[in-house]
């Protein structure tokens, strides 16, 4: 089954609708880094990364692994062997969005699989359907409640896929 973004606050799989929030500046089909949009189009997804530090396993059929304090995701232009991978941050000079965060945003999360399978440099990345106490904007990731986070983990598995339209 596929998930499916129908507006700006409407997320939808099967009978279950949540609600959400998206980029700050909409949606897209010409992603560029940092422009705050939420690309369009059909993607699978990755693992399910949580904070068990804050959270207990979600139950879930993804494969789960715990976020560790040096564990980032690089979103630097100006390296093309990581780009838009997860690396551990010890290198100071490789651009990154942190997941070990102090607010509450990447306590759970699971990347949509945008520009990863040999990634263009500079089309994005680090787009992440991720929990939020408050359904703000997002730089262009989907950001839903706890609650709703973890209905959506129980339903889906390795094989559905987020269609964004």
């Amino acid at each position: 089954m596929t998930i499916i973004l129908k507006n700006k606050a409407t997320l939808k799989y099967d009978e279950f609708i949540f609600k959400c929030n998206i980029g700050k500046r909409g949606l897209t089909r010409n992603k560029v880094e940092g422009d705050k949009k939420t690309p369009i189009g059909k993607f699978s997804l990755g693992c399910l990364y949580y904070r068990k530090d804050r959270v207990s396993k979600p139950l879930t059929k993804l494969k789960c692994i715990p976020i560790k304090r040096e564990m980032g995701w690089c979103d630097d232009v100006k390296n093309k062997k990581f780009y838009n991978k997860i690396i551990k941050i010890r290198k100071k000079k490789i651009k990154h969005e942190k997941l070990f965060r102090r607010d509450s945003k990447y306590d759970l999360m699971i990347p949509i699989n945008y520009n990863t399978y040999k990634p263009k440099i500079g089309k994005g990345s680090a787009i992440f359907l991720h929990v939020g106490k408050k359904l703000n904007p997002t730089l262009g990731c989907i950001n839903l409640k706890k609650k709703d986070f973890l209905i959506l983990a129980k339903l889906i598995n390795r094989k559905t896929k987020i269609r964004i339209y």
